[in-house]
């Protein structure tokens, strides 16, 4: 799928042609203009104080047959430690930038603005109130929320009286990362579109036309590109745990979705929160005990990049726009990756590829590390084509971002091994190639388009896959013979296929490659997303891939291998904490990675690109 991104209106286009026709759909039948500023009476079933107090929380038989039929819940990216990858993580950073803006528009006295300097070859970047946005605590118990429709075709929103509604229907037994269809009893319009088909989801949220259960980050990005969503609290659930119950009653003159003390995922934290879609296209939600706060509340349409950030707690209403609209809460402080780009750039030339981003302090805390790709030109290797490069201050040179996170938590030896097989510039060496990498599928010997290559979260490559010990997460497997193998090396370098994907090789010098299908007896009982690991054996069936399998499904990769580029330029950046001066221990650190990075970049490609991370 091609996907580009109008970056002044933050406006996702070309999602597919049929998003596009939904798109415009939505924006031209728009609501009714039914912005309610009074008070809707409950629908049947009358309000009350909190009903999940007094649910029974033993399943009945109806409950008990749906568990025997639950889908068994992939946990495998929650346990990975390396990164989250997603190509639309840089929505999460101009979401965060534009609700960051707001904040700065409020505030009073705060001195903004001022660039970067330089320490040697490393850029140091100053937060001067304007990078590290301060946690935004959850300040929605005991409220209720209103969404009406508005002029634009999107919502508004109001605070409302936060008492449940009493009825909460039948119990939906489910798992964690789970989904359980159940069907709206009236046409709900939804960003101008009618909907009848529903699941909820047990991750705090209800999505129209397909379900929606990934164990992937609960993030913004996903939020805005999934299925159409109505969102109470977005976020990491585990029903199985505690007593977390998840309702449904779907009557004729309301539907709602109650979740009853459901834990966060790996916590005691709970959560209670109910939505309810009324036949007028209204949607209403009510909080009550929520100890968690890494969430989002939000509506979205589904496959769109527009949005528009807003305080929920306010009285309202509030004006939502035509996109999607929420907020975002975090218990942690977050790093403004867009507006440590643009500060950047306000004494720095557009000449660079990547920015590369350390901190003197942790700003991560759901991966290791990340990159994310906020342009991309290429076709043929599984990433569409889009360019949101000026919303980060670049005129159009710029095509990803590495948030490497704090500088100390690697080691002073960047050849040292840690984080499993890795050391430093093998981590460097993953996120460095996401930009291109990897995402590669293929037509398999029965004519149908796999993943088979492909690990963790399909960005990844397989456990199973004998990728020459590529650094994107990869094993080098050696055959011996009678249907075994065992892994001989991972993460060191990138290999043939990778080297065709970033454009360092015709199609003519990627030798066949393979794949175990079918993996049994597994050292470790790993699976194609675990990372990677030398000594392993298992069992299993050869199956041989050849680049012309992967050009089948893919298209050729555009541009070809003498047209792209041989020289790969970065910008090594340290923010530093308000009211902190630049340790000189941790510059020196950044410039002794950045120096073996050079040496080990050169190498991983076999020569054939060269890394340049000097400032001038």
């Amino acid at each position: 799928m091609q996907r580009s991104f109008l970056s002044n209106s933050r406006t996702l286009s070309n999602y597919t042609l049929v998003a596009v026709a939904l798109a415009l759909l939505a924006s031209a039948c728009g609501g009714s203009g039914n912005s309610d500023g009074g008070s809707t009476p409950p629908p049947s079933g009358g309000t009350g104080q909190n009903p999940c107090a007094t649910a029974g929380a033993e399943p009945g038989a109806d409950d008990l047959a749906a568990l025997a039929d639950a889908p068994v819940a992939d946990v495998t990216a929650k346990t990975n430690p390396l990164d989250l990858n997603s190509r639309d993580r840089y929505l999460d950073a101009l979401w965060l930038h534009q609700s960051r803006e707001g904040s700065i528009r409020r505030s009073e006295g705060l001195t903004t603005g001022r660039s970067s300097i330089d320490i040697g070859e490393i850029a140091v970047v100053q937060d001067e109130g304007d990078l590290l946005q301060s946690p935004n605590n959850y300040d929605l118990r005991n409220l209720g929320l209103r969404f009406s429709r508005n002029g634009s075709g999107g919502y508004d929103v109001r605070r409302i009286d936060g008492t449940f509604r009493t009825a909460l229907g039948t119990r939906l037994t489910m798992t964690d990362d789970d989904s359980r269809q159940v069907n709206v009893p009236f046409s709900f319009s939804f960003y101008g579109q009618g909907h009848t088909t529903a699941f909820v989801n047990s991750d705090g949220n209800v999505t129209f036309d397909e379900e929606e259960h990934a164990s992937t980050d609960r993030n913004v990005a996903r939020l805005l590109t999934g299925p159409p969503r109505v969102a109470a609290f977005f976020a990491d659930l585990d029903p199985t745990t505690g007593s977390g119950r998840v309702f449904a009653n779907a009557a004729a003159d309301q539907y709602t979705v109650t979740w009853c003390n459901v834990r966060g995922f790996d916590t005691t934290r709970l959560v209670t929160a109910q939505l309810t879609l009324l036949p007028d296209g209204t949607i209403e939600m009510k909080f009550d005990e929520v100890g968690l706060v890494e969430s989002i509340v939000a509506l979205s349409p589904g496959r769109t990049g527009a949005f528009t950030t807003v305080n929920l707690s306010d009285n309202g209403p509030t004006a939502g726009g035509s996109g999607a609209v929420g907020e975002r809460f975090a218990d942690k402080a977050q790093l403004d990756t867009v507006e440590v780009a643009r500060k950047f750039y306000r004494s720095h030339g557009d000449i660079f590829d990547q920015l590369v981003i350390w901190t003197d302090t942790t700003v991560i805390d759901n991966a290791f590390a990340f990159e994310s790709t906020v342009a991309n030109e290429v076709r043929g290797i599984g990433v569409g084509v889009f360019d949101a490069s000026r919303d980060f201050g670049s005129a159009g040179r710029l095509r990803s971002f590495l948030m490497m996170d704090w500088v100390g938590k690697y080691p002073e030896d960047p050849l040292q091994k840690f984080l499993g097989e890795n050391n430093t510039v093998s981590v460097l060496g993953q996120e460095t190639g996401h930009r291109w990498l990897a995402f590669l599928e293929f037509r398999n010997a029965a004519g149908a388009r796999s993943e088979a290559l492909l690990g963790r979260d399909q960005a990844h490559w397989s456990f199973f896959f004998d990728s020459d010990a590529s650094v994107m997460e990869g094993n080098d497997i050696e055959d011996l013979g009678g249907g075994s193998f065992r892994t001989t090396a991972a993460v060191q370098r990138y290999s043939r296929l990778d080297q065709y994907a970033m454009g360092l090789v015709a199609d003519n010098q990627v030798p066949p490659f393979f794949f175990v299908d079918n993996p049994t007896n597994v050292a470790g009982n790993r699976v194609a997303s675990s990372a990677p690991a030398v000594g392993v054996t298992f069992n299993g069936t050869r199956r041989d891939v050849l680049i012309q399998d992967v050009i089948a499904v893919l298209g050729p990769r555009q541009p070809a291998v003498a047209d792209s580029p041989k020289v790969h330029r970065q910008a090594f950046i340290l923010v530093v904490g308000a009211g902190r001066q630049p340790d000189n221990a941790q510059v020196a650190k950044v410039d002794r990675i950045r120096r073996a990075w050079e040496s080990f970049f050169s190498q991983a490609t076999e020569g054939r690109m060269q890394a340049i991370t000097t400032l001038r």
